[in-house]
């Protein structure tokens, strides 16, 4: 079993940057295909970015694409979410997700273990 930490989270202005980590413990990272989801208050947990075993293939919602970046260092067993020109709209509650099987997927009801997850707020 795979235990994820998320860190990187803060507060920003809108048009700002931030990274996200998640780190991984107790198995090798390269074993799971990993994604990174996200919760406002009051709505349901959405999907943000994913990325394969070898990093090979992503897939971003269409609302963080060109402006989020999904990678991953095996070798350092963290997975990481680059984020750049803030909304306030990205203001959540950020979770990253392992899934055992192999293909890259939006669905959060296909991954296996979870983050706690860190805040990121973003004011106008």
């Amino acid at each position: 079993q795979v235990q994820l930490v998320e860190s990187g989270g803060g507060s920003v202005q809108a048009g700002g940057s931030l990274r996200l980590s998640c780190a991984a413990s107790g198995r090798d990272l390269s074993r799971y295909t990993m994604g990174w989801f996200r919760q406002a208050p009051g709505k349901e947990r959405e999907f943000v970015a994913a990325v394969s075993r070898n990093g090979g293939t992503t897939l971003y919602a269409d609302s963080v694409k060109g402006r989020f970046t999904i990678s991953r260092d095996n070798a350092k067993n963290t997975v990481y979410l680059q984020m750049s020109s803030l909304k306030p709209e990205d203001t959540a509650v950020y979770s990253c997700a392992a899934e055992v099987r192999l293909f890259v997927s939006r669905r959060a009801s296909e991954y296996d273990y979870w983050g706690q997850g860190t805040q990121v707020t973003v004011s106008s």
